[in-house]
């Protein structure tokens, strides 16, 4: 019995290795196509702020910038076959029904996404890279590093888009029976609190004004997984 097992866990550790290793192979691949994106990337996020002048004070800044960026956008690029080999792993433990879950999931998880992107696109990053890159430009002259730019600009990006996964989370959750549409009304006040902390960590600026832009919307975010908590609910007694 104990051979079978060990046999097993052998196989799950090899299935597993084939996996990563062929995700790494898709990441590799798609380094190429998103090298060459990498340049109108950094123009993009360098048009987020007119006037400003970014600047590099390493020899190997740039270049540590720019590759930093292309993996980034190689991972994003590879993301869906990165998740198909990841629910092949899991998929023999997976009952049919857990298995259409995961089905009706993924297209969700990539609009919140996207949708977390966009806001953070269009009512976030104005107003806080305002703040920052004008705050006391009376004494002195901004002279921004590119690195420390960049990485600000898509931490910011990234991170409000993997909160905006919050109703997909609470969705799934509540059609495994995990959690209930009642139980996440009752943590409506620890929701908010949760909402604000959220906020001040993910918006780089201190001023209250720029961290209710991001908390509010946390806050509706989690009434949305509410609503979609009574959905799911209704169709597992309907299963």
């Amino acid at each position: 019995m104990s051979n079978g097992k060990e046999l097993s866990l052998l196989g799950h550790l090899k299935e597993l290795r084939n996996r990563l290793f062929f995700s790494a192979i898709a990441v590799a691949v798609f380094m190429v196509p998103a090298f060459y994106l990498t340049r109108y990337v950094l123009l993009f996020f360098k048009s987020l702020a007119p006037g400003i002048e970014l600047v590099f004070t390493g020899a190997t800044e740039m270049l540590a910038t720019y590759m930093k960026v292309s993996i980034y956008l190689a991972l994003a690029m590879a993301l869906p076959f990165v998740f198909f080999q990841a629910f092949m792993f899991v998929s023999p433990g997976l009952s049919s029904r857990e298995k259409r879950y995961v089905y009706v999931l993924l297209p969700g998880v990539v609009f919140f996404f996207i949708a977390g992107v966009v806001f953070s696109y269009v009512v976030l990053l104005p107003p806080a890279l305002k703040f920052l890159l004008t705050f006391g430009q009376d004494i002195a002259r901004p002279l921004i590093e590119v690195g420390n730019y960049v990485s600000l600009v898509s931490r910011l990006l990234f991170w409000t888009g993997v909160v905006f996964e919050i109703p997909m989370v609470m969705y799934f959750l509540s059609k495994l029976g995990v959690v209930s549409a009642r139980a996440l009304a009752r943590g409506r006040k620890i929701a908010l609190v949760g909402a604000f902390i959220l906020g001040a960590m993910i918006t780089p600026t201190i001023d209250p004004v720029n961290q209710t832009l991001i908390s509010l919307p946390i806050f509706a975010l989690y009434e949305i997984g509410i609503w979609l908590a009574k959905l799911a609910g209704r169709g597992r007694r309907a299963v």
